[in-house]
């Protein structure tokens, strides 16, 4: 499997923002990527929720969304939008966090709705209310694709290891982490968690990432990290995309999944035992 993770520096305009991805979209594609994978809230990074309710879009109508299908048509390539802010019918009026998994011909094979809200105080200056916007998702999503099963989560999920042995036991092979993390959390903890997530299944480990300071035209400008990484299934860091917007590709054997399972078969050891 040849994939390319797009880094990206998105801002609080998701026409600019598309026209990035579409770019680069080409560019992967160019160089041989079968699978094309971007970051969390890849049309708008934004603290405006006057803002956000301005540009954004439900999915029915979403043109980042139906651009994308159309461009991963063209391209014959699969797409992994890591995920879009859209509107729902939600009475509360949140949005979703909505990640989207669109195969070669166009179409959506999967969505997945970010579950773990980022509801934080990192510090006096930093802190975040991620439910106060987002309405989590419920379901746990797994989908067929021509290299295996891929397991699908967003940024805050990767906290939550429950999540991703569930997944790997129902089949995953490669889990996809999308990500917008904090600058601090994120040189703290986002390779290590990464890397933990990788050991703990087996499994391939995709996760784009966003980097660097993002504009906003309302609210106040973000930070996050960057580093896309991908991860073996035995742990060992493959690429790591640093801070610079961009493009990573790299080329995978499936069948060190199996491999690395076979030496140490910690998915199929689960026992029962008392609560503390």
């Amino acid at each position: 499997m040849r994939a390319a993770l797009l880094q990206l520096t998105s801002s609080d305009d998701p026409v600019d923002n598309l026209a990035v991805v579409r770019a680069w979209m080409e560019d992967a594609a160019a160089d041989g990527a079968e699978i094309i994978l971007t970051p969390e809230v890849t049309n708008c990074i934004s603290t405006s929720r006057t803002h956000q309710r301005a540009v954004l879009n439900h999915e029915s109508d979403d043109p980042t969304l139906a651009t994308l299908r159309a461009e991963a048509e063209r391209l014959g390539v699969w797409l992994l939008i890591g995920s879009l802010a859209l509107k729902t019918d939600d009475p509360d009026g949140r949005f979703a966090n909505r990640s989207f998994l669109i195969g070669d011909d166009g179409a959506i094979r999967a969505r997945y709705d970010k579950i773990h809200m980022f509801d934080v105080d990192v510090s006096p200056e930093e802190t975040y209310r991620e439910s106060d916007g987002f309405r989590p998702g419920t379901r746990a999503v797994l989908s067929d694709t021509p290299w295996g099963k891929m397991g699908l989560s967003i940024c805050y999920d990767v906290r939550f290891p429950h999540l991703y042995r569930g997944l790997a036991q129902a089949g995953a092979e490669i889990l996809t982490v999308p990500a917008a993390f904090s600058h601090v959390t994120g040189a703290a903890h986002w390779q290590s968690l990464l890397r933990a997530r990788a050991i703990e299944t087996g499994c391939f480990v995709l996760a784009p990432a966003q980097t660097g300071t993002h504009t906003a035209s309302r609210g106040q400008a973000r930070r996050t990290h960057g580093h896309s990484l991908v991860i073996g299934p035995w742990g060992e860091v493959i690429a790591d995309g640093g801070t610079e917007a961009g493009i990573i590709t790299v080329d995978l054997d499936l069948s060190e999944v199996a491999q690395a399972r076979r030496r140490v078969p910690s998915l199929r050891h689960d026992r029962d035992f008392d609560g503390p």
